[in-house]
């Protein structure tokens, strides 16, 4: 029930002395435009009464015979944020999630205008995709570099909460690094109080000299709605992604070829060094890049270029997050000794998508190449990594763990081979999996 409340008396823009008060609203007006409300499309199968395909039933009330696996559809729709960053070739940057599953995609900006947006390229490893727009007059959001922010920095979320449009809230950086929010993924979170709600994601937090800084992307919520926990992606990741999603359209992630586990106590010890954090080597792949560098068993990766490494997840997203060819410093302990090992990041197994990306029929999973010796029961193939629940690829059978072996009768060892086997993106699939060592075909319509 919708209350009328009594006008109030706006706040002067000065005092009485003539001191003006503080605001936000000239920042505002100039980036406010470079945020948009997204709005996507998508067709799923509704749910059907088991009787309805009962040929009897259907018979019996005169209903149209139904063909083998037809069921009605119904169309819904989805509502998110972006932020424009290339007013000239019209990029939008939001999340992956935001788009994942969607037939149509529109944006609509704060004069009005709604514009169809195309889905550049999506990355579900950092939830990130890059949309493109067809028009003029466009205004952008100057990026600022996330690593020089401070705890107690003050900050502002514009997006689109729960389809209300543009709104915008304000609050501090709560707290930097954050990690371990997803089971996968490369985590390295800007959390915020400044409050984050359903249909913020993809939209901007900037700081208060109107630079973007993050994309809001997630929140803690027991209760469904914001508790003073939100979490952006900080620039510093964005804008690498971005520019591949941008140039290739998929994200060609870095590999440096070891297994590692967290030191803990217990190996400190048995290691007998005083280092109570950090990352232990257990494995290095021949003809790595980490056997390149020389990299062995047993060495504990303590820092990369400078940033300390106290887990696992640190060093798979300085690593994963770092350019194909691009040199990291390791700092490492090896029999208690100092020491500082340069490895060159490979793209061996690194390749990933979207399904969407690749046929209509995987929309919904997250596919990659599959990496040497990370399975036992596949040596080659492509991945399906992540698969969400209803979409087209979990409903056509696909699970997570899955290895693609042949499409359409033809062996595939990576991913590029799997876009060579699909002829178009809308054309029927004959899949060959791996399911834990199990083979068997599935067919796609």
């Amino acid at each position: 029930m919708l209350v009328s409340l009594p006008a109030q008396a706006a706040l002067p823009r000065a005092t009485a002395e003539g001191e003006v008060l503080p605001s936000l609203a000239p920042m505002l007006e100039e980036v406010s435009p470079a945020v948009v409300n997204i709005a996507t499309y998508a067709r799923v199968r509704a749910h059907q009464n088991p009787l309805m395909q009962d040929p009897f039933f259907r018979r019996f009330f005169n209903l149209p015979e139904q063909q083998p696996g037809e069921a009605p559809e119904r169309r819904t729709r989805s509502a998110g944020s972006g932020v424009i960053v290339d007013a000239a070739n019209g990029y939008v940057l939001t999340n992956a999630h935001v788009v994942r599953n969607a037939d149509e995609v529109e944006v609509t900006l704060v004069d009005g205008r709604t514009l169809k947006a195309e889905v550049i390229g999506a990355d579900s490893g950092v939830d990130l995709a890059v949309l493109k727009v067809d028009a003029g007059n466009l205004v952008e959001m100057r990026i600022a570099d996330s690593t020089t922010l401070r705890v107690g920095d003050f900050v502002i979320a514009i997006g689109n909460p729960f389809g209300l449009g543009q709104t915008v809230t304000s609050g501090i950086v709560s707290a930097l690094g954050r990690t371990g929010l997803r089971i996968d993924g490369y985590e390295n979170f800007i959390q915020t109080d400044a409050s984050i709600n359903p249909g913020n994601s993809g939209g901007a937090l900037v700081n208060l000299r109107g630079e973007l800084i993050g994309i809001n992307t997630a929140i803690i919520a027991p209760a469904g709605g914001n508790v003073g926990i939100g979490f952006a992606i900080p620039t510093e990741m964005a804008t690498n992604i971005m520019t591949q999603l941008i140039e290739h359209g998929e994200v060609r992630r870095g590999v440096l070829g070891v297994t590692v586990q967290d030191l803990g106590p217990e190996l400190a010890e048995a290691f007998d060094v005083a280092q109570k954090s950090g990352v232990v080597i257990s494995q290095v792949l021949e003809s790595s890049a980490a056997a390149e560098a020389g990299l062995r068993p047993g060495d504990i990766v303590t820092a990369v270029d400078g940033k300390p490494v106290t887990r696992a997840a640190d060093l798979r997203n300085r690593v994963g997050l770092s350019p194909v060819g691009e040199q990291i410093r390791l700092d490492i302990l090896r029999d208690g000794k100092k020491r500082q090992v340069v490895a060159v990041i490979r793209e061996t197994g690194g390749k990933s998508a979207d399904g969407q990306t690749v046929s209509a029929h995987l929309r919904g999973a997250s596919i990659r190449d599959l990496r040497d010796g990370e399975l036992d029961y596949a040596s080659s193939g492509v991945l399906v990594e992540d698969v969400e629940n209803g979409s087209a690829a979990w409903r056509a059978g696909l699970r997570s763990g899955d290895v693609i072996i042949n499409v359409n009768r033809r062996d595939v060892a990576n991913l590029d081979q799997l876009r060579a086997a699909v002829p178009d993106q809308n054309a029927a699939l004959l899949l060959r999996l791996n399911r834990s060592g199990g083979m068997f075909y599935v067919v796609i319509r």
